[in-house]
């Protein structure tokens, strides 16, 4: 194992040099600096070291053939730098190698949601589309928080809704929580630890006028998509979510007793929904078929609707309500009920909220039952103010 003064023009020549085994060539300027030369041709840049304990090490710092001399020279030095405070970077390498990227901690994310979360379809697609292309390749201890909202902002400013990006954070973030409880190497900080997310002044209040509700119902009747009639009058009727109404069952529903069981609300409990005599006579229309227990199956695929955006999008175009979403069939169920004299409470138990103060932003009050309300608020004394003060 010569040692000689390693330079860029020796290396070259050791390099075509022709030889029958490995040689190792050490420079007799920085310690431990060496060439590993092989028989066809190739060289290899590497400092040898001893750790903490005195056993001998190598870190390899790269292929000749892919890094020039003096940069291979320059991480000699900062190595060996590494090396004479404790620090041993063979083993640091090793740890690291063993660090789970982005890509492979979603793949383990998805399969433990899939025990406890209805939603997590939506968090696949969102990490396959959005997330994993992005920061997939990356190990989690590369993460960094400052990379991250930036480009979280980024989406907002290219037209994503605040809320949606917000839901992209949730999701990293929680799979780096997880990392955590799973004992991966490299999830002790999480970048996303105690990151607020910003608003996403979504509420927007959007009711449907009489006139509105018939050109909906016209539109969604004339539809290809022959079940959008039925998903858009029991989403209306009912005010059920979207996703509770696409994967509810016949076995679920109990017309007898009026009463729909839809056993995973989004609160992860079940709740009741009451059905009325408008709802029933809806459910009763809804086309059964064979061996299918679903409500409002895809008739291609007696399977639960992925999406029904396509055939939204089209009616609600065609009824001239291009800002109506889906969720907002739930405005109307919530505002008939407070209109038609129900407490708050009672608005609650139907749309499945635990607090009434959620369902504030649904009970809107039309300015007729304002008008009845301070007209009655004013008789309450028996004084009419007007008469006294002429």
């Amino acid at each position: 194992m010569p040692t000689i003064e390693l330079s860029a023009a020796a290396v070259q020549a050791i390099r075509a040099t022709p030889r029958t085994k490995k040689e190792t060539f050490f420079d007799e300027i920085i310690t431990g600096f060496v060439l590993e030369a092989r028989p066809d041709g190739g060289a290899t840049y590497a400092v040898r070291y001893k750790d903490e304990y005195g056993r001998q090490k190598q870190y390899k710092i790269a292929n000749a053939a892919d890094l020039s001399f003096g940069d291979a020279k320059k991480e000699a030095i900062r190595i060996k730098s590494r090396t004479v405070v404790g620090q041993n970077p063979a083993e640091e390498r090793k740890a690291n190698r063993r660090i789970p990227t982005v890509s492979e901690l979603s793949e383990r994310y998805l399969e433990y949601a899939k025990t406890y979360k209805r939603s997590h379809d939506i968090d696949e697609r969102y990490l396959r589309i959005h997330v994993v292309p992005r920061f997939g390749k990356l190990h989690l201890n590369q993460l960094d928080q400052t990379e991250i909202m930036d480009w979280l902002n980024g989406k907002v400013a290219a037209g994503y809704a605040q809320a949606t990006v917000n839901r992209w954070q949730v999701i990293l973030s929680h799979m780096l929580r997880m990392a955590k409880r799973w004992g991966l190497p490299g999830s002790d900080y999480n970048p996303l630890a105690g990151v607020k997310q910003k608003d996403p002044n979504n509420r927007i209040e959007r009711y449907l006028s009489a006139a509105e509700t018939k050109r909906l119902k016209q539109a969604v009747e004339e539809s290809p998509n022959p079940m959008l009639k039925f998903i858009v009058a029991l989403l209306l009727l009912t005010g059920c979510r979207k996703r509770e109404l696409l994967d509810g069952k016949w076995e679920e529903v109990n017309l007898e007793r009026k009463v729909w069981r839809i056993p995973t609300s989004k609160s992860g409990k079940p709740r009741h929904v009451p059905l009325s005599e408008d709802a029933i006579a809806v459910l009763k229309e809804v086309p059964r078929f064979d061996r299918c227990p679903y409500i409002v199956p895809n008739p291609m695929t007696r399977k639960p609707f992925t999406s029904i955006f396509h055939s939204w999008d089209s009616a609600r175009r065609a009824a001239k309500l291009p800002d109506v979403r889906v969720h907002d069939l739930r405005h109307p169920a919530a505002s008939n009920l407070v209109n038609s004299g129900q407490s708050l409470y009672v608005v609650a138990k139907v749309l499945g909220y635990s607090q009434t103060r959620t369902t504030e932003r649904y009970a809107h009050l039309d300015d007729g039952v304002l008008l009845n309300a301070v007209n009655a608020a004013s008789q309450v004394t028996g004084t009419t103010w007007a008469t006294d003060l002429a």
